[in-house]
């Protein structure tokens, strides 16, 4: 599976807000090393490479995401769909580590 992340950067060159969130929480739930590529789209510049990719798919949100698997390519727009589909391939070990004890109600 080939994970890329497009994210936006505005014209002002800051990042969008919801693209940093998305990677601050697939960092938290330890999935950002399961990003293979991260491509910007540039608000300002449509030729950037995100944003031909966002018009080659059709979409007009960011972040998203596009997933390869062998010869099938799907675009997903939430970071909780991608989350889903990246912790289809983890072991119920691997998925403990990840919790992490904050995140866990209590007494």
């Amino acid at each position: 599976m080939h994970v890329t992340m497009v994210k936006k950067r505005l014209k002002d060159g800051s990042a969008c807000r919801k693209c940093e969130e998305a990677v601050a929480h697939l960092q938290a739930r330890g999935l950002l090393e399961r990003i293979d590529e991260i491509v910007w789209a540039l608000e300002d510049d449509p030729a950037s490479p995100g944003m031909v990719l966002s018009a080659r798919h059709g979409v007009d949100v960011a972040p998203f995401f596009i997933v390869r698997d062998g010869d099938q390519e799907r675009v997903v727009t939430s970071v909780l769909r991608l989350v889903q589909q990246l912790e289809k391939g983890i072991s119920d070990r691997e998925r403990a580590r990840l919790v992490d004890p904050d995140d866990v109600g209590g007494i």
